[in-house]
């Protein structure tokens, strides 16, 4: 199996990296941590295809596929997009399409393609945390057994503080009687935790790259005793190494999209291989930036903080390394 991404999805890839570039700066990231939501961003990213990307064309969405979206989402955590994009993109389009009722599905898609509504999404892997969950229309929250679709007016909401003040978390409170349980409740769980490991590992690729830039860009510039401080062997070792894990760790990202869009039957341990070494390399870069850059990088004034701390919270989302290296463990010992 071939596994990259071809010229069409590095095109779109490309152009909305432009867009984020003019439109989701840190300043719109710092932002988010003030309560802002960046509702002009999400109308944006609702034009140009990507809420809807997995969405069929009959309800307005572009018919691609899981390789199509993580290429995006790469992209995305570049940025360290202040949204709930992976949820909605990744993981409530193509639990919807598959597996909520014909006329729900319909009108519930339709509506997340135009940005009318905002389906949020809650995990039993994640404590049932939820982000975006003041904007949402609807939920989709996993129960004991399976995936259940719940109108917002039956939920309780409890906002919490965490490490990302971007994400906007919340606990919800519901009760099962007051839900739909999709059609294949617990395929549908499981197919929608392997999609948030697999869009989290994505961005956190994505993360990884603007960190690593960051640092190499302050120690080319940062001076002690007349020469870049990067010019110290000590330092390119250590970047070395980070560059190293990342480029380990994109691969076996692009080849969980790949396995998934194939209906590979081993899918999920490839998703698990590839949130684990992404997780790792997150966290070998988020630390080789942070001791590279000195006292500067813990300080909130400087911009390094939002990515640091994004790739903090995603390293934990839908399953730590451990827990998915558990996962791959089972499956090779039978």
């Amino acid at each position: 199996m071939r596994f990259a991404f071809d010229d069409d999805q590095l095109a779109f890839a490309e152009a909305l990296r432009e867009v984020l570039s003019k439109e989701c700066g840190p300043d719109v990231v710092r932002a988010a941590w003030d309560g802002g939501d960046s509702a002009v961003l999400w109308a944006q990213l609702c034009e140009m295809g990507v809420i809807g990307l997995l969405a069929p064309e009959g309800v307005g969405g572009m018919g691609l596929g899981d390789l199509d979206l993580v290429a995006l989402l790469v992209e995305a955590g570049r940025f360290a997009v202040p949204l709930p994009l992976s949820d909605v993109a990744a993981v409530a389009v193509p639990a919807i399409r598959d597996h909520a009722q014909p006329d729900d599905a319909e009108s519930l898609l339709g509506d997340l393609c135009s940005g009318a509504r905002r389906v949020a999404v809650g995990l039993a892997v994640d404590g049932g945390l939820v982000e975006g969950a003041t904007r949402a229309a609807a939920f989709l929250l996993e129960a004991d057994d399976g995936l259940h679709l719940v109108d917002a007016d039956v939920v309780g909401i409890e906002p919490v503080d965490t490490v990302d003040g971007a994400r906007h978390l919340s606990r919800i409170s519901w009760t099962p009687s007051d839900a739909t349980r999709l059609a294949n409740a617990a395929v549908a769980a499981g197919q929608a935790n392997d999609r948030a490991a697999l869009a989290a590992a994505a961005e956190l690729c994505g993360l990884s790259h603007t960190m690593l830039g960051m640092t190499v860009g302050y120690v080319s510039e940062r001076k002690q005793f007349g020469v870049p401080v990067g010019s110290y062997q000590a330092l390119k070792h250590r970047l070395a190494d980070a560059l190293l894990a990342l480029e380990l760790a994109q691969p076996l990202v692009i080849r969980a999209a790949a396995t998934l869009d194939a209906g590979d039957p081993d899918a999920s341990v490839h998703v698990s291989m590839a949130k684990a070494q992404a997780s790792d390399a997150a966290g070998i870069v988020a630390e080789a930036a942070l001791q590279c850059h000195g006292a500067i990088g813990y300080t909130v004034e400087y911009d390094l903080h939002l990515f640091l701390k994004r790739a903090w919270a995603l390293q934990r989302r839908a399953g730590d390394a451990a827990r998915h290296r558990r996962r791959v463990q089972r499956f090779l010992l039978g």
